[in-house]
């Protein structure tokens, strides 16, 4: 008998003859009203469900691993795109056993969204093709009487892509081969969404409060920096690393503006992360920065930047944030005139995927410029939910894009016909071209080059989406 502590609790299953039966005996009125169109991703494990959802809205919100039946609870999210909104939603997987059973609490979970969804959305596994459980589970999605689109997944290849139509045979008129990993397909099948579901333009507001998460390794100083803005200890704060073991709110106002800051606990190297209390301290301090609109990245100045840094800064730059880089301990460093350019090249050495990332020297124990990381959070925080007007988008085309450049590496260049911004938070731009061949990478960094250089995205990830104009062949 293992004596290891279950991450997730156990739950009573149920046979599948039964699922339709648990749908038809649902409470009514157990979903809030719908403001908007629901579209509700279901599939057995692992097939990419939650993978897609981060890809659709823009963001990594969900957590996403190779262990089947991660997701348990429904998560929800609002999925802008070309100006209109409609609220995506990613349910459990259904996990069977080996008598076909599966958990009532996941399938009651799923059920409570279907009930209320406009459109479901079956993630299938393209690469692995039919299963026993997708012939199954279809019968069920047949009989909530819920229009479907088959959602053909972990499309990187040709081959693939034409295998992935044996899933037509289930009856369903429509399927989108795609890659939720790599984006490949997902502009099509937000396009289709929009059209289907009729989705209204409306825009979110933003929060009202700028969410700051601190992150960083233990022992940085995450907690002094908070309690050095805030000018009281509101945090504990101690020399001992891992003191804190659970995200802390704490709101202010600084300048007219208001914050929450969200201190987290230090994310250690995997190894180092053996008792449960420290893995569930990293899986917070994640979930924090899924939920932050900045993040505030605090580096050791006097041991200068390590792998580790590096891989936190890889975790901030999927969870989509804006991005700030903060070299606390500044007072103890010996310096001349060009210390700060030496440490900030080192910096920009580790982390060469943020370059668009500012850098600020602080001490959060003499309070030196730690002010000076709200303003730019202002900042930053003010590009992330930015809309560029169709009119100066038009401008950008004609001064950068409508000449032909080296949009691929080969004899035959891609033409980008016109651009789109079809998101915010964090802005997303769609280039629309002659081919269905992936733009060259270099052509993309220019594109995210000059979109800062017009427009300002301080500090904020962007997103470039190539796709074929619709009546144009390659």
């Amino acid at each position: 008998m293992s004596n290891q502590t279950p991450l997730l609790p156990t739950e009573d299953t149920i046979p599948l003859d039964h699922l339709a039966d648990l749908v038809d005996e649902l409470p009514p009125g157990l979903q809030p009203p719908q403001l908007l169109p629901s579209v509700v991703i279901l599939g057995r494990p692992n097939v990419g469900k939650s993978t897609l959802f981060n890809k659709l809205i823009g963001r990594r919100q969900a957590i996403v691993g190779d262990e089947p039946g991660i997701t348990r609870d429904r998560h929800y999210g609002v999925v802008e795109w070309l100006g209109r909104n409609f609220e995506l939603v990613d349910t459990g997987g259904i996990v069977p056993d080996d008598e076909a059973i599966i958990p009532v609490n996941i399938f009651r979970q799923a059920s409570f969204a279907i009930e209320g969804a406009t459109l479901l959305l079956w993630v299938v596994d393209a690469r692995e093709g039919v299963t026993p459980l997708d012939e199954e589970l279809v019968r069920h999605l047949r009989a909530t009487g819920k229009p479907v689109f088959i959602v053909a997944n972990k499309v990187e290849s040709e081959s693939v892509r034409a295998a992935a139509g044996e899933f037509y045979r289930f009856g369903f008129d429509t399927l989108f081969p795609v890659s939720a990993e790599h984006g490949t397909g997902t502009a099509e099948l937000l396009d289709a969404i929009l059209d289907f579901t009729q989705a209204p333009v409306a825009a979110p507001p933003p929060p009202e409060r700028i969410r700051v998460a601190v992150i960083g390794r233990p022992n940085v100083g995450k907690s002094s920096l908070i309690n050095a803005i805030l000018g009281e200890e509101r945090v504990i704060v101690s020399p001992i690393a891992g003191t804190t073991r659970d995200a802390i709110d704490t709101d202010l106002v600084h300048n007219g503006r208001a914050f929450t800051l969200i201190d987290t606990a230090g994310i250690r190297r995997k190894g180092r992360t053996t008792a449960m209390a420290e893995k569930f301290s990293v899986i917070m301090a994640r979930k924090a920065l899924e939920r932050a609109d900045v993040a505030v990245l605090l580096l050791d100045a006097v041991e200068g930047p390590t792998h580790l840094d590096e891989v936190i800064a890889g975790y901030a730059l999927e969870s989509g944030t804006s991005i700030l880089l903060a070299l606390n301990k500044w007072d103890t460093i010996e310096k001349d005139a060009n210390t700060a350019k030496l440490y900030e090249r080192q910096l920009r050495e580790r982390v060469k995927f943020l370059d668009y990332a500012p850098a600020v020297f602080i001490s959060a124990l003499t309070g030196q410029r730690v002010t000076r990381v709200l303003d730019l959070a202002v900042r930053a925080y003010d590009a992330r939910y930015r809309r560029i007007p169709t009119g100066e988008l038009n401008r950008f085309f004609t001064e950068h894009l409508a000449t032909p450049r080296a949009t691929m590496p080969t004899s035959t260049p891609v033409k980008v016909h016109y651009v789109t911004q079809a998101r915010s938070v964090p802005p997303t731009f769609v280039l629309f071209t002659n081919s269905t061949k992936k733009l060259h990478f270099s052509y993309i960094r220019y594109v995210e080059n000059r979109l800062r250089e017009n427009f300002d995205f301080f500090a904020t990830p962007l997103r470039i989406v190539s796709r074929p104009r619709l009546g144009k062949k390659s």
